[in-house]
């Protein structure tokens, strides 16, 4: 890895790809030391390092601004998810490009965007310039396995570093809608939280090589998993998934526009529209109610012995507003029948209004979709609900409004906003330049 202080993304994000920061276990602490020390030796930048475990720093930056604007933050978590059982066409590692694209573990989710907002701040600074206001920059551990050393801590025990942020910038999270070769600009305005679940199974169990009567565990894992699977739980329209829907159906000519205004306006129980492709049709569904998806089974590790009890983890995604986690397990509950014991293992924090729940479409978010029409006058700025969670969640607690907002200006049909965790992530060359200029316009001319 070069050592060499650079402005340029590119060169950035090679750089952080190369430092691996696999999480579990994180060890993230190689990375923020190279962030702290690109920001360091500047008496305009005030560089703090905040550990909460050792080996899993946290690198905070305070730019000091033009005092125009309230303080700003921009967050980017360093940890990334495993490579383990993928199969790479390039070294996941070592930030190699390949025609025109970075390669590499993190690219998409996210040093890439981390790479953007250290080289639009480090090339205002190589300018001699101020933001508009006073940025932190929050290089936080821990975002791919709970936060809990990451923003987490930084909220929960350092809050005063961010009095005064009214926004803030981070991720997307594979927010991603393609359709009609319309390429799109999401601005996520507020995301879905986690509320994953334990199902317990119990009945007869006995050895391996008699015939075994219909209630086992076992048999009753097979109907759980059956009714699980896919289902459509109730649907709820929240005002931040209509305004995402009302705004693609504008934009989408002929029958897909018609398909996604049904999607608006349909009952209950109708199923999604045929017009719309699988994986698109899938993603909007999920926005428009809350979803659970078996993940873990555990069962006896002894091939001649049909087990006692049966568990099932299942992932639950609540969508934003005043939905609770017992609201949640009941609709599941009435999919999987009687006689299940259910356990509450995680359960995201329900933002309170005024927080991520309930989106703003005020003068900020008019500047983002500002930047992003003049940058790319072809395309559609849309306002989005991700379906993951995000560090935006912790730091809207603070009452800070929160955005996910990495412009990327990717050619139609690009799926790499949807790479995220999976074998071959990669970014182009000119997304992060595209990204890099949209982040610069934004710290000169927010309010």
């Amino acid at each position: 890895m070069s050592t060499a202080r650079t402005t340029d993304p590119v060169a950035l994000l090679q750089n952080l790809i190369r430092i691996d920061t696999t999480n579990p276990p994180g060890d993230e602490g190689a990375c923020a030391a190279y962030v702290a020390d690109l920001l360091g030796g500047d008496e305009e930048i005030d560089v703090r390092v905040i550990a909460a475990a050792p080996g899993r720093p946290n690198v905070i930056a305070r730019f000091r601004g033009r005092g125009e604007a309230p303080p700003l933050l921009l967050h980017a978590h360093s940890d990334v998810v495993p490579v383990t059982g993928q199969d790479w066409l390039h070294p996941p590692f070592e930030g190699r490009i390949v025609d025109g694209e970075v390669w590499g573990r993190g690219a998409i989710d996210m040093k890439g965007g981390l790479a953007m907002m250290l080289s639009a701040l480090l090339s205002m600074r190589e300018r001699g310039e101020r933001p508009a206001g006073d940025v932190l920059l929050a290089v936080v551990a821990d975002e791919e396995n709970g936060s809990a050393v990451g923003a987490r801590h930084l909220v929960e025990r350092h809050a005063e570093l961010f009095d005064g942020v009214r926004y803030a910038i981070g991720e997307e999270a594979g927010a991603d809608i393609e359709l009609d070769g319309v390429r799109f600009h999401p601005v996520v305005v507020a995301e879905k939280r986690a509320c994953w679940l334990r199902a317990t199974l119990r009945g007869p169990g006995g050895h391996g090589s008699r015939m075994m009567p219909p209630d086992t565990p076992m048999i009753r894992l097979a109907r759980l998993l059956g009714a699980l699977t896919g289902a459509r739980l109730p649907r709820h329209t929240v005002p931040a998934a209509d305004r995402m829907l009302a705004e693609l159906s504008q934009h989408l000519p002929g029958p897909t526009g018609e398909a996604v205004h049904r999607l608006r306006t349909d009952g209950p129980h109708d199923r999604p529209p045929a017009d719309l492709p699988v994986e698109q049709a899938l993603y909007l569904d999920s926005v428009l109610r809350h979803t659970v998806n078996p993940t873990v089974v555990r069962a006896s590790d002894k091939i001649n012995m049909v087990p006692e009890s049966v568990s099932v983890d299942m992932d639950g995604r609540i969508l934003p507003g005043a939905f609770t986690a017992a609201d949640f397990e009941a609709e599941v509950r009435s999919l999987a029948g009687p006689g299940i014991e259910f356990e509450l293992l995680l359960e995201g924090s329900r933002i309170d209004p005024g927080g991520i729940a309930e989106p703003e479409f005020g003068g900020f978010y008019d500047t983002l979709v500002g930047i992003l029409r003049k940058a790319d006058p072809d395309a559609v700025p849309l306002p989005m609900i991700t379906p993951a969670s995000t560090d935006n969640r912790l730091f809207a607690q603070l009452g800070i409004r929160c955005y996910g907002w990495l412009p990327m200006r990717l050619p139609a049909g690009s799926r790499h906003r949807g790479m995220l965790h999976q074998a071959n992530e990669r970014v182009p060359v000119d997304a992060l330049h595209f990204g890099t200029e949209c982040l610069s316009a934004l710290l000169r001319d927010y309010r």
